[in-house]
């Protein structure tokens, strides 16, 4: 994960919920790139094809509600989409988002505040975003899911603690 993240909003609803994201007829495609082609058609038709890789979704409440398939975050991700800003996520999908390497941010205000395609900047570094002229501050998240943000993803960040383990560092 880079530490700043740029790239148009997407702003979208309270409670979208994973068959919203990815549609359960689109579940057994053969390749992640091909259940990516999907994602949030039945809400925003043009989104998997309009999509700009780093591009951030910007939502209400309880995003990703529903059921807990890991395809859901895998369909944004391999759109492009480099972050999710909601005013709260659903907690099966924030922690499947981590896995693959989302990096989600929770605020209560920037749904409110700011316009469908509007340019946004995420600095994890300095821990604020900033859009439409606003500075809003990162909630602080926990280390170990910081290093997983930073890792890009359970898997990665798996894969260094263990090569740093057979290097004998920590």
């Amino acid at each position: 994960m880079a530490n700043i993240q740029s790239g148009r909003i997407w702003l979208l609803p309270d409670d979208v919920d994973t068959d919203v994201i990815l549609a359960v007829r689109h579940l057994f495609l053969p390749t992640a790139e091909e259940r990516a082609r999907h994602a949030l058609e039945n809400l925003i038709p043009n989104f998997a094809t309009d999509v700009i890789a780093g591009d951030v979704i910007v939502a209400g409440k309880n995003f990703g509600c529903g059921s807990s398939r890991e395809y859901a975050p895998e369909a944004l991700y391999d759109c492009g989409i480099s972050c999710i800003v909601a005013k709260s996520f659903a907690r099966i999908f924030y922690r499947n988002a981590i896995n693959i390497g989302i990096s989600l941010v929770e605020n209560a205000d920037i749904q409110d505040e700011c316009e469908d395609g509007d340019l946004i900047t995420v600095d994890h570094e300095n821990r604020n975003i900033e859009t439409g002229g606003r500075r809003y501050e990162m909630p602080k998240v926990p280390k170990h899911l910081e290093e997983i943000f930073k890792a890009g993803g359970l898997v990665n960040y798996h894969r260094k603690r263990n090569a740093l383990s057979k290097e004998g560092g920590k």
